[in-house]
């Protein structure tokens, strides 16, 4: 997939639900498979899914990028603040008394 946080995400609940129906067809507590199934799948998770999340923590790095000036990179702020200032411009234009 080509989204990080949302091929990690889906392997997680993937790994959590099959644990949990697992332990269910099995006839364990619902409350105690919950439990385990999430202890179990956060371990698999952090020992097997390195590749996925180190993807994600660079898609949250580049999110958070600064720039030389040390503010965020942030290229929809920066597209809608284009909007919004010809946007009050034309409202300063619109406002002016029409002797000036």
């Amino acid at each position: 997939m080509k989204n990080p946080w949302l091929s990690y995400t889906l392997i997680r609940l993937g790994l959590f639900f099959g644990l949990f129906l697992l332990m269910l067809l099995l006839e364990f507590n619902p409350f105690f498979s919950a439990i385990i199934a999430a202890g179990v799948s956060f371990a698999i998770a952090l020992v097997f899914l390195d590749k996925q999340r180190n993807a994600m923590s660079e898609s949250v790095a580049q999110r958070l990028a600064r720039d030389e000036s040390g503010s965020y990179l942030d290229e929809q702020g920066a597209i809608e603040d284009e909007i919004i200032d010809s946007q009050t411009e034309v409202n300063q234009d619109d406002s002016r008394p029409d002797g000036n």
